[in-house]
């Protein structure tokens, strides 16, 4: 009887509507996201990186190539195989941004623009 079955070594966890989701989120709340699909390798199953017009990226699981591309249609976002284009340099601009942040114990900066300002009408 397997009431606490334990997960054997070697063994991926597959995409669990909680990542679809947690994808779905991130596109629709930041501007600029794209989708870069990484392949599966034998400890991770096939898993998808969006990164925002800033940088901040996510990656959670995906089923394989085709939801990834299937999920890129339905958000209307581009989607790249990683192996062919790479990652783009913000993502790895933001990382290194979040890091130094940690290690200085601040917030990190953010590159929203600040609102514009309005201006009195010229007479």
């Amino acid at each position: 009887m397997g009431l606490f079955k334990r997960k054997r070594a070697g063994t991926t966890r597959e995409a669990v509507n909680d990542d679809v989701r947690h994808l779905e989120q991130f596109a629709q709340s930041r501007r600029g996201v794209e989708g870069f699909v990484e392949p599966r390798t034998t400890v991770t199953t096939t898993t998808m990186a969006l990164v925002a017009h800033d940088g901040e990226w996510t990656r959670r699981r995906i089923e394989d190539e085709r939801a990834a591309a299937d999920f890129g249609r339905r958000m209307t976002i581009p989607v790249y195989d990683v192996q062919i284009v790479g990652y783009p340099q913000r993502m790895r601009d933001w990382t290194r941004r979040q890091n130094k942040a940690r290690r200085d114990g601040v917030a990190a900066p953010s590159l929203e623009p600040e609102p514009p300002v309005e201006l009195p009408p010229l007479e």
